[in-house]
């Protein structure tokens, strides 16, 4: 007699490694993506004893010099207060009511002369900020 030899089959290649491997990807890539906007330049802010933690929609930041910068907008001096204008502008923008709950949050470098501090308080105040907030570190 003469039988056929039989042969194999083949088995159909698995994609489950193909599948981890894109999982993978797409995990390292949202974990290595930039959620929140870069802030304009580094500030170390100041230390407080309370651990409130601050809440705010508007970020205001004031470097060791004095200069002021808010989002891609950034002061050429002291003097310059581009930025302030541009958080008004924002403010006016996501408030429009004079009840406005939006909070307003200056990041302030501990290092920040405190004139360059004090003079945005009655700019942000005519503007009709009527909610600050100084971001610290807790000790």
């Amino acid at each position: 007699m003469n039988f056929e030899e039989l042969r194999p089959k083949a088995n159909a290649e698995s994609i489950i490694p193909m599948i981890n491997v894109v999982f993978l990807l797409l995990i390292f890539f949202l974990m290595s993506a930039e959620i929140a906007p870069p802030e304009p330049f580094q500030v170390a802010p100041p230390s407080a004893t309370l651990d409130t933690p601050a809440s705010g929609e508007l970020i205001l930041f004031v470097d060791a010099e004095g200069i002021v910068g808010f989002e891609d907008v950034v002061g050429r001096n002291t003097e310059d207060l581009a930025a302030l204008d541009a958080i008004v502008q924002s403010y006016l923008a996501l408030c429009g009511a004079p009840d406005c709950d939006v909070i307003v949050r200056i990041r302030a470098d501990q290092q920040a002369p405190a004139q360059a501090v004090a003079r945005l308080l009655p700019k942000l105040a005519e503007a009709g900020v009527r909610k600050a907030e100084f971001v610290t570190v807790v000790q």
